[in-house]
């Protein structure tokens, strides 16, 4: 059985004091607790926007097209999983009343433990809606968060944890993830960049601080010193601030050719969705 409603009324609830409940997690023993209850075993990668364009494999692509996009991952899984479950709106963006990104694109789960989801907050679709509705999440400018999510398990209740595939659609501006700037880093370092992934701030920066901007990067990674955008190594590699900057002044790289294998086998070891 699923969660019952008023629990997931409570969340939306406490949802707005998430970056307060999340710098408690800095108390040893208050970390260790809700790292074991809520996050043992995860592992979730944020991919890069495929539209940013700058993405290279070894050379500047001259189209998104030539290569395997980050995408591709998502769409791997769906063709791998037996069931498909789509929420009917997205929690973050709904607790936030949030006005730039559509509150009914939710996450898209995958594996067998969808079907204790409780009905009344989504439903089992095919595959070919699963790839429809991951294309047009990305069409509305979300991000893709992918990978073994234990708190998603507990708020949905719903077994075994390690049959439930998480596919975020996360908007920069209400997404749970920001308060990764405030959380235990022993917590924080289970959310992560693509193995292979790479930015760079070139010589065409102007220090304009538009990527430097609140809801732009999802971890505030980046600052600006002496006029010039600074990234930081916390940052998680979504591409945002590639999408953003007027100059076209950062690039993004990915240096594996194999990246998209290597991502699937990374989250094939947490998770089982056939």
């Amino acid at each position: 059985m699923g969660a019952p409603l008023w629990m997931v009324e409570l969340l939306k609830k406490t949802f707005p004091n998430r970056r307060f409940i999340a710098q408690a997690t800095k108390v040893p023993i208050i970390g260790k607790i809700v790292d074991k209850l809520l996050f043992d075993g995860d592992d979730i990668i944020y991919l890069p926007k495929d539209n940013v364009v700058e993405i290279k494999i070894g050379k500047q692509l001259e189209s998104p097209t030539e290569t395997a996009l980050p995408s591709q991952i998502v769409h791997k899984f769906i063709d791998k999983a037996n069931y498909h479950w789509i929420m009917n709106y997205c929690i973050c963006r709904e607790s936030s009343t949030c006005e730039d990104y559509p509150i009914n694109y939710g996450c898209l789960f995958l594996g067998e433990a969808v079907l204790d989801i409780n009905p009344h907050l989504g439903k089992l679709v095919t595959k070919e809606e699963a790839h429809e509705y991951a294309r047009k999440c990305r069409e509305a400018g979300l991000v893709h968060l992918i990978g073994r999510n234990k708190l998603d398990a507990m708020w949905l209740n719903v077994k075994p944890g390690e049959k439930l595939l998480t596919i975020c659609n996360c908007c920069p501006c209400c997404c749970l993830w920001k308060i990764l700037p405030d959380i235990n880093p022993e917590i924080g370092r289970k959310m992560t960049k693509m193995q292979g992934v790479d930015v760079r701030v070139t010589d065409a920066c102007v220090g304009c601080g538009i990527c430097t901007q609140e809801n732009v990067c999802f971890v505030d990674a980046i600052q600006l010193v002496n006029s010039r955008a600074v990234i930081g190594p916390e940052y998680r590699g979504c591409g945002r601030c590639v999408e953003v900057c007027p100059e076209g002044a950062i690039d993004l790289t990915i240096d594996n050719d194999s990246y998209v294998d290597d991502s699937v086998e990374r989250i094939d070891a947490v998770i089982d969705v056939e």
